[in-house]
């Protein structure tokens, strides 16, 4: 469940987004870099075959964003998503997490790590470019239904020097509505259908997604669906 993107995406003369391209596969890369291309609102900044180049061409290109292959040589994809995402001077790069399948258990070591989304990598073409609006503009890119999945199995064994979700009595910084709004997250709902479930504005639904992130320190929406199901306000299956 994405939360969409203006399609527009100039950020008000911030010009357009700033994408490295993190794959080990020279074709793989030239695809995406020639999608991108196409599109006025994104540009390709650099391209890196090992994870160790993704997170300096991060640093020396001024990128807003990666698009991360979870496997590469030198250094995975997980492993410099979490050095980009501990990096003061990088807090504000997103990394959109590319996998083989969704069915991959790796998809939450990267989410935990600090990635803010993924996609498989037979994505549609427009799906891929609006994916990066998405994730660019400050949302997570999650599907709910393998998420969902992966958490249950992976949350048991957390990974060593990972982005951690807060422990259940972390909750207890959190208002009861706002315990609401987090369990609706955790179900990969976006600020809208938050709204419309909770009976709320959208700016106030947002209001709150923004402040339960302050509570909890995680810096952005994939860290909330990890948060909801590793504190144990929800469980796969449920229907809060």
């Amino acid at each position: 469940m994405t939360e969409t993107a203006s399609t527009s995406n100039l950020r008000e003369g911030a010009g357009p987004i700033r994408i490295v391209l993190a794959d080990d596969q020279t074709l793989v890369r030239a695809a995406f870099a020639m999608l991108i291309a196409s599109a006025e609102d994104m540009t390709v900044v650099g391209e890196a075959a090992t994870g160790r180049e993704a997170v300096a061409l991060t640093r020396s290109a001024r990128a807003d964003l990666v698009v991360m292959d979870i496997r590469m040589p030198d250094l995975d994809g997980i492993e410099a998503t979490r050095q980009i995402a501990a990096e003061e001077d990088l807090a504000g790069v997103k990394v959109l997490v590319l996998t083989t399948y969704d069915t991959d258990e790796h998809v939450v070591d990267a989410l935990r790590a600090g990635a803010s989304g993924f996609l498989v990598k037979d994505t549609r073409p427009a799906e891929l470019l609006e994916a990066i609006r998405t994730v660019a503009a400050g949302e997570a890119l999650l599907s709910p239904g393998p998420t969902a999945r992966l958490i249950a199995r992976v949350l048991r064994a957390p990974a060593d020097g990972a982005v951690t979700a807060p422990c259940p009595e972390a909750l207890g910084a959190l208002s009861a509505r706002e315990r609401q709004v987090l369990a609706l997250v955790g179900r990969g709902l976006n600020n809208t259908e938050i709204a419309e479930t909770l009976s709320l504005s959208p700016l106030t639904a947002k209001t709150h997604v923004s402040r339960i992130m302050g509570k909890l320190s995680v810096r952005d929406r994939a860290q909330l669906v990890i948060a909801a199901y590793e504190s144990g306000l929800i469980t796969p299956g449920t229907r809060q």
